[in-house]
């Protein structure tokens, strides 16, 4: 039996770029089994646009038009409930699907039953499609290291840590929607990172390096490849102050409680006990009092239990963490 392709679209005032978007969407090479679209309350000719389009679109396009504004998360919560496909695909309203994005997602699915989620890199292009020079990957300085632990059994640490998974490049195997839906409250990441961390604790994640979509920045949309660069900065120099382990632990804490939900749906026992371990580091790296001579006892049962080498920069950490 073939698999089936959903793609879940979130709109919001779109109507600039969204035809554009559409119509590479109706133009792939391997064709959606069905377009799952919610519209957060736009207020231009987004609404007018879909509809036209799903008129005479040639697959099915189902549309959910929000009363109120939900924001980006909620609304992506809402189109991926309603996506039925045994592969689902995110999609941005003002991007731009290179022809095999799909195809090549699917091969690459069939061919490795092990993986969950697939992402890929990007070709970024202006407000008016012309290409910026760079990739995503580029201009995020993506690393081949970093690159090689997401596809690692290290890849939770990884995403934990603020590696880039682009919601706008993401697809995921429709058996983990029920893992990752509902999409908690007030969490400090936004959907994508949630949905790759839980669908890195019970699968495997692949990296795709060939560019499958034209990523848009533009100063309408809610994270632009500058921007991205900017926040990544900020999440790495925020790592080096305890207020950060906050936040991952908030994050860790959340997956893990979710993982012990659906213990006896997937095989989540292993990523529990990882996650668990993961969070007593970070809890005991956010808990170091301001006197050194006082962080020596917590910061050497660290070191004696392998943590700061398994889950942080081993010795590079430890003496961070003693001296600053």
């Amino acid at each position: 039996m073939a698999n089936t392709f959903s793609i879940a679209m979130c709109t919001y005032n779109g109507a600039r770029h969204l035809s554009e978007q559409l119509d590479s969407i109706s133009t792939q090479s391997r064709l959606p089994d069905e377009l799952v679209i919610c519209d957060d309350a736009s207020t231009d000719d987004t609404r007018a646009i879909l509809t036209d389009f799903a008129a005479s679109a040639p697959f099915p396009v189902h549309l959910h038009f929000n009363e109120r504004n939900l924001g980006s998360t909620k609304n992506f919560e809402c189109a991926i409930r309603q996506c039925t496909g045994d592969m689902i695909a995110l999609c941005d309203q003002d991007d731009v699907w290179l022809p095999e994005k799909l195809s090549a997602l699917e091969t690459k699915f069939a061919s490795v039953p092990s993986v969950g989620l697939i992402f890929s890199d990007a070709e970024v292009i202006d407000e008016s499609a012309r290409s910026a020079g760079y990739t995503l990957w580029e201009k995020l300085s993506i690393r081949n290291a970093e690159l090689r632990s997401l596809r690692s059994q290290r890849a939770v640490d990884a995403l934990l840590q603020g590696s880039t998974v682009t919601g706008a490049t993401m697809a995921f195997r429709g058996r983990f929607k029920e893992l990752v839906l509902p999409i908690p409250n007030d969490l400090p990441v936004i959907h994508d990172a949630w949905i790759a961390l839980l669908v890195a604790a019970v699968s495997q994640v692949f990296p795709f390096a060939t560019p499958l979509i034209r990523y848009r920045q533009h100063s309408a949309q809610q994270v632009g490849a500058k921007e991205r660069v900017e926040a990544e900065a900020g999440v790495i120099e925020a790592m080096q102050r305890k207020t950060s382990y906050t936040e991952m632990i908030q994050v860790g804490a959340e997956a893990r409680q979710r993982l012990a939900d659906y213990s006896g749906v997937y095989e989540s026992v292993d990523a529990i006990s990882g996650l668990d371990a993961r969070l007593q580091h970070l809890r005991a790296r956010a808990s170091l009092p301001e006197g050194r001579l006082g962080r020596v006892r917590l910061v050497a049962a660290e070191l004696l239990s392998r943590r700061y080498h398994l889950y942080s920069n081993g010795f590079r950490s430890a003496v961070k963490d003693l001296l600053f």
